[in-house]
């Protein structure tokens, strides 16, 4: 658990897993070896074990305490889901509510969940099995839905169009939310709980999003699957495998980046290793990423 202040927001990071667990060419497909082997100092050994050629990815949740509202920010793959197809995700048996109350984000005192998309390793969290069926675990909350994200998986197209990268996450993460009345359909534009922007980052879902949030001149986003790894800030044309629509993801992790390096936001992303967020800044007709210090 690390903490860092955005003016008068406090942002907690919970750490669910992180660990060298996708070979290159499969998570990124677009890479060359060689790439990653010219940007070594950047990749190793937080992000890239060069030894097993493998990515180091990060499930983490963000919590963000603004004024009275408590804020949890993708909920992660959850306890004890059925993943069959993803080893790594399936039935895990994790301390994520017992690390929430220590960051002062109890179950029962969040009053939001902010999704940026509803693939299987940001909404597991959203429920977890009582009494014989999957119930809300922050029974108090509104959980904001991509709204486009919610329609692709509802209308089955998720079934039928590549890679399935919702699965069962769907049926038991996001639809006992909306059948318990608490789900709030989330289109760019928008705000959540006086402080986050909704900002559209559509390309590796149907329906992503990112959330902006500002206080007191600082300023932080909260940038979903734009990026899976800080070799995409280098080589920004590089997508996931789980890009649903590649175009459109290039365009916006192109736009993203322009925009936060003439901000200067800081960056949290979802996957990085440590220290797992950070700066993007220009650098020639590019840019690099700068890691963060959290609070002492």
């Amino acid at each position: 658990m690390q903490v860092k202040k955005i003016g008068d927001v406090t942002v907690t990071r919970i750490q669910e897993y992180s660990g060298p667990t996708h070979p290159p060419a499969f998570l990124l497909p677009d890479l060359d070896q060689v790439d990653l082997e010219e940007n070594e100092k950047l990749m190793a050994p937080h992000h890239w074990v060069p030894h097993m050629n493998k990515l180091v990815v990060t499930i983490q949740l963000w919590v963000v305490h603004a004024g009275d509202n408590i804020i949890v920010v993708d909920t992660g793959v959850g306890n004890f889901k059925q993943r069959t197809d993803i080893p790594r995700m399936h039935m895990l048996n994790n301390l994520i509510l017992e690390w929430l109350e220590a960051a002062g984000a109890p179950a029962e005192k969040v009053t939001h969940v902010a999704l940026t998309h509803l693939h299987a390793d940001h909404v597991g969290w959203n429920t977890r099995w009582v009494d014989n069926r999957w119930t809300p675990t922050f029974p108090n909350a509104k959980y904001y839905i991509p709204e486009a994200d919610f329609q692709f998986c509802e209308s089955g197209r998720n079934k039928v169009e590549g890679m399935d990268v919702f699965g069962a996450s769907f049926d038991d993460s996001v639809m006992p939310i909306v059948q318990e009345g608490l789900a709030v359909m989330m289109r760019p534009g928008m705000e959540i709980a006086d402080c986050l922007q909704v900002i559209d980052a559509a390309g590796h879902s149907p329906g992503q999003v990112a959330f902006r949030v500002r206080s007191q001149g600082e300023e932080a986003v909260f940038s979903g699957d734009i990026f899976h790894s800080p070799i995409q800030i280098v080589r920004p044309e590089i997508n996931s495998g789980y890009c649903l629509y590649p175009d459109m993801a290039r365009n916006t992790r192109y736009e993203f980046l322009k925009q936060t390096a003439k901000s200067g936001a800081l960056m949290l992303p979802v996957h990085f290793g440590d220290p797992y967020f950070g700066f993007i800044r220009a650098e020639g007709n590019g840019f690099r990423f700068e890691p963060a210090c959290w609070d002492a």
